[in-house]
């Protein structure tokens, strides 16, 4: 794991090199053990473009020297700044080796590089691993930047002046001069109305772009502006695999194991994020599945100190059951208290809630205990159907493929009630299942009718051409697949990743995500949707199926879903001071009624149960962040 940053400039400007190694200073936490950087010319050439490539390492596969950063290939034309991990690297450079590559080290870092030399491009879709990359092509004038399938490792760019820039994260970024800080009004308002960023090409600054999941990204040397990124590779919503029940869960046992078995490679050590749920159970026992019974694992856990969202137990029968060596964090709410301006320091841009807090300090845990790499269940439950949504979205397929008979008995009796009732999931399964043009007409009344509330000052928006958004609408008849596709790649998954991944780099902690695996993904999404959400309504029913005898029948036969669940309540309360003295900051955001969040905070303290303390949440959240970072709104 690194972090990278990096410039390509018409010239060698006054400067640039002295920004890149400040940006490299910013992004030191996420790779520790070495750094370097790379210029091209150099010395430099008057008139001559010029390319700056940096990295910080954090060592996990090859520790040595020979895997530091930038690398270039054997043949002297890539030149590689690299994120993350390639886990099928083993079988790369036996294939490589074989057409003629030859080898000076055994990292990761190396199989890449020459991989770029015999493939180009075309090497991006036999990767099979988390990552975010720049290589410079000297033969080809050309600059690429490329990211990992899912989005797992972040990759930002932008234009300052005539010098395109890139980093790992936005901090780092702005270490470049002559970048703009003026807000994006169109990230700006979908954060403040839902909490979300973490979509699309785009991020809260207008100047500051970051590269899609699933794309690259070329950069002309001569003319270094960003072109548009290139998609190479993307989940077939059209494969249909027919195959039993049975035989699904067979496939989908041997395609999870072949992930794990992927992602337990690494020469320092490894933990587990451990929940107590069927996702992060299924890691840790397929971890030791796949280790056999001398090795020692290590789990990691929060404990809430409520009872309601207490997976404590469950957490004990998995560590007894793998034979792991637990290690719980309790949080007293003031802790969040006292943390609360470093989280946001820590994640570079506004965050929804602050329940990553927990997720912020497990890591940390971690980092305490003497673990680098730490594997979790992230991203399994929009792959696998894990949540109450994902009903009503399976009852609107039934509905659209004129299956009214089979809605009807999945609504009499779920395994899982749904929230609010039957009648609550049939009105949210009418919605999607309506046709796309009558569900738009319906969904414009209602925002017109129901409208975003008091607080939000729609004419400042309007002014600057932003509207609200129509809502995600399926437009097949599979809804829940085409659902999980929208989760996956422009709404939840990227969010989740970034909060996870500014957290775990936080502290020099690697985290590794092995539900998210292109060849995993793409054979869930090929199955027939009862097969990942049962008639009966149970959640993830192939994986359950495909877990057992390897993950205790107590995990697997649990109908709850708690989550990664915090005390809400009494952390807002412990962050009451805090916040009060914060809302106070928001009346310098404008397309918000300061007033009106003021009087919603007053709710929240009162114990209103109408209060909105996501929304106060939200707008403490930008004004942190506007403040911290110099945002200025246009």
């Amino acid at each position: 794991m690194c972090g990278i940053a990096g410039f390509v400039a018409p010239g060698l400007l006054p400067g640039h090199r002295d920004a890149l190694r400040r940006a490299l200073a910013a992004l030191r936490h996420r790779g520790p053990d070495d750094d370097g950087t790379a210029f091209h010319p150099d010395p430099p050439v008057a008139g001559a473009p010029s390319v700056g490539l940096a990295a910080s390492r954090l060592a996990i596969l090859d520790l040595s020297p020979s895997g530091h950063q930038p690398m270039t290939s054997v043949d002297g034309r890539w030149t590689v700044a690299y994120n993350g991990e390639i886990y099928n690297y083993r079988e790369l450079r036996i294939e490589l080796e074989r057409l003629g590559r030859r080898f000076r080290s055994l990292s990761d870092t190396e199989v890449l590089v020459e991989a770029f030399a015999e493939w180009g491009t075309q090497a991006l879709a036999r990767l099979s691993g988390m990552f975010a990359l720049a290589i410079h092509d000297l033969a080809g004038q050309r600059l690429i930047l490329a990211r990992d399938p899912f989005g797992i490792k972040p990759l930002y760019y932008a234009m300052a002046g005539d010098t395109f820039v890139f980093a790992s994260e936005i901090p780092a970024i702005l270490e470049f001069p002559g970048l703009s800080r003026a807000v994006d009004p169109r990230h700006y308002h979908d954060f403040l109305i839902g909490g979300n960023t973490d979509f699309g090409g785009g991020t809260l600054f207008a100047a500051v772009r970051q590269l899609p999941a699933a794309h690259y990204l070329e950069v002309p040397l001569s003319a270094p502006r960003a072109g548009e990124p290139v998609r190479y590779w993307r989940v077939d919503l059209e494969r249909n695999l027919t195959c039993s029940f049975d035989e699904a869960a067979a496939l989908v046992r041997d395609a999870f194991l072949e992930s794990m078995e992927l992602h337990l490679r690494s020469d320092a050590p490894l933990g587990f994020a451990l929940s107590g749920g069927i996702d992060s159970s299924a890691v840790v026992m397929a971890a030791r599945h796949l280790l056999g019974a001398g090795a020692e694992l290590h789990t990691f856990s929060y404990i809430p100190d409520e009872p309601r969202i207490d997976e404590e137990p469950h957490v004990d029968a998995v560590n007894r059951a793998a034979g792991a060596v637990g290690h719980k964090l309790r949080l007293a709410p003031e802790e969040l208290r006292r943390d609360i301006e470093r989280l946001s320091a820590v994640q570079g841009e506004p965050f929804a809630s602050p329940v990553i807090y927990a997720q912020y300090r497990v890591l940390g845990l971690a980092k305490s205990a003497g673990v680098t790499v730490v594997l979790g269940g992230q991203g399994a439950d929009e792959i696998l159907a894990g949540y109450d949504r994902y009903f009503a979205a399976r009852l609107a397929s039934l509905l659209r493929q004129g299956k009214w008979p089979s809605a009807l008995r999945a609504l009499r009796s779920p395994v899982t009630p749904y929230p609010g009732g039957a009648s609550a999931a049939f009105r949210s399964a009418v919605g999607l299942a309506v046709p796309e043009a009558v569900g738009a007409s319906l969904r414009r009344l209602w925002r017109r009718y129901r409208g975003p509330g008091a607080w939000l000052d729609g004419s400042w928006f309007a002014e600057r051409g932003v509207h609200a958004a129509q809502p995600w609408a399926p437009r097949g008849r599979r809804v829940l697949r085409e659902m999980l596709e929208f989760n996956l790649t422009e709404s939840q998954v990227q969010a989740l990743m970034r909060y996870e991944d500014r957290s775990a780099m936080a502290f020099s902690v690697e985290n590794r995500v092995p539900f998210l695996n292109p060849a995993l993904v793409q054979l869930l999404f090929s199955l027939p949707e009862e097969y990942l959400l049962a008639a009966d309504g149970t959640r993830k029913a192939v994986f359950r199926r495909a877990m057992r005898g390897i993950v205790p029948d107590a995990i697997l036969d649990r109908r709850d879903k708690i989550g990664f669940s915090v005390p809400m309540t009494a952390w807002f309360d412990a962050l009451a001071p805090w916040i009060a003295e914060r809302v106070e900051h928001v009346r310098g955001l404008p397309g918000v009624q300061s007033a009106e969040i003021a009087r919603q905070w007053r709710a929240v303290e009162a114990r209103n149960p109408s209060a909105d303390r996501w929304l106060v949440w939200r707008c403490v959240s930008l004004s942190m962040w506007a403040e911290r970072f110099g945002a200025t709104f246009v």
